[in-house]
């Protein structure tokens, strides 16, 4: 392929400071692909990340942002033999130091060399170079081909699947039969109402406060919609699971009162798995989890190789990733696609922009 010498890249300048520059165009290391960027979705970690700087992130003039992206291979690193030219694949963000003992044990996105490029870590959009750009070097084994029924809209919320997947993994897994609860219908909230359906879980039900993404939730399979400006949902779960409560309560809301929501909602040992964290700290009864045995987890990221299994999954229709995809701007309209996504305008869910259409 016919590759610049420089591209086009969203860059954060500074505190909720993006502007479009001209910069090199990254070459693929020994066991890296370029990926010619063809779709990146705005995520709510990126909206975090601008307004604070987290920890490993690049100086301000020299960051490329973004880390939910979908392209094709444009270039190999001199061992790479398991890609080929044109390719089309997906990413996931976390590579490893491959050196510390969490990523010895498959640990990835807890490396305990976070952010330090010398011992080989690289997070891209947090600590390396992002997806918001014509070009994106990536390590071999955070990119996952893709087959051509799954368009590149869609390949980019993979990452997005594969943290709820490392997530349902995390808790142990194996949800068939089980009364599953997503509190809050975001993306990662929508998604787990379609993992857990696609784990053949009993009821899912989906909690939140507008209709229209609830809506969404139902299109995924949820099959108890509860709006808590109309109805109290541990009221409602509690009833229509005979007073005995959910397995397992996905905590999407990343609302303050999310987790105490959850711990009154599961049932005796049941579960809680966090997706959504709160800006500052939050007050929850944890003497509940005593006197019911609940157990808490959270996750960071999409570990455990669960991207490959998101792909699978699209792969074999169990589950779409479409219904979520509502809004998509050129590179050049950037910045209309974060307020369109964090003022959640004409209905805004997943924003896509296109680093190489015009």
């Amino acid at each position: 392929m016919d590759i610049p010498k420089t591209m086009k890249a969203a860059v954060l300048m500074g505190p909720n400071q993006v502007e479009i520059k001209e910069m090199e165009t990254p070459s693929p290391g020994p066991q890296d692909v370029l990926i010619r960027v063809e779709a990146c979705a705005v995520c709510g970690s990126d909206v975090s990340l601008m307004k604070k700087p987290w920890d490993g992130q690049p100086p301000y003039g020299s960051f490329i942002i973004g880390h939910e992206y979908a392209g094709t291979v444009a270039a190999l690193g001199e061992t790479v033999d398991e890609f080929k030219l044109g390719d089309r694949v997906a990413v996931e963000a976390s590579f490893g130091c491959a050196r510390c003992r969490n990523c010895r044990l498959g640990n990835y996105t807890a490396c305990l060399n976070y952010g330090n490029l010398k011992r080989g870590h690289r997070a891209n959009g947090f600590t390396t170079n992002g997806g918001f750009a014509q070009y994106a070097a990536n390590q071999i084994n955070t990119v996952h081909k893709i087959p051509d029924s799954i368009e590149f809209d869609e390949a980019s919320l993979v990452a997005n699947l594969g943290c709820v997947l490392y997530g349902f993994q995390t808790i142990g897994g194996y949800v068939v039969g089980d009364d599953v609860v997503v509190v809050g219908p975001g993306p990662l909230g929508i998604i787990s109402v379609g993992v857990a359906k696609a784990l053949c879980a009993g009821r899912v039900f989906l909690v939140g406060t507008r209709d229209s993404r609830l809506e969404v939730g139902k299109t995924m399979g949820a099959d108890r919609l509860i709006n808590i400006n109309r109805e109290d949902p541990v009221e409602v779960v509690r009833e229509e699971t005979g007073g005995k409560g959910a397995d397992l309560v996905v905590e999407s809301s990343g609302a303050s009162q999310g987790p105490q929501t959850a711990l009154e909602i599961a049932k005796r040992m049941g579960k809680i798995l966090l997706l959504g964290f709160p800006d500052e700290p939050v007050s929850a009864n944890f003497s509940i989890m005593g006197q019911r045995n609940i157990h808490i987890y959270s996750v960071r990221g999409e570990g455990w190789a669960n991207c490959a299994r998101g792909v699978s999954l699209l792969e074999q229709e169990k589950i779409s990733l479409k219904p979520l995809v509502t809004h998509s701007f050129p590179l050049a309209q950037v910045v209309e696609a974060f307020e369109t996504f964090t003022q959640r305008i004409g209905g805004a869910i997943k924003v896509i922009v296109h680093p190489n259409q015009s």
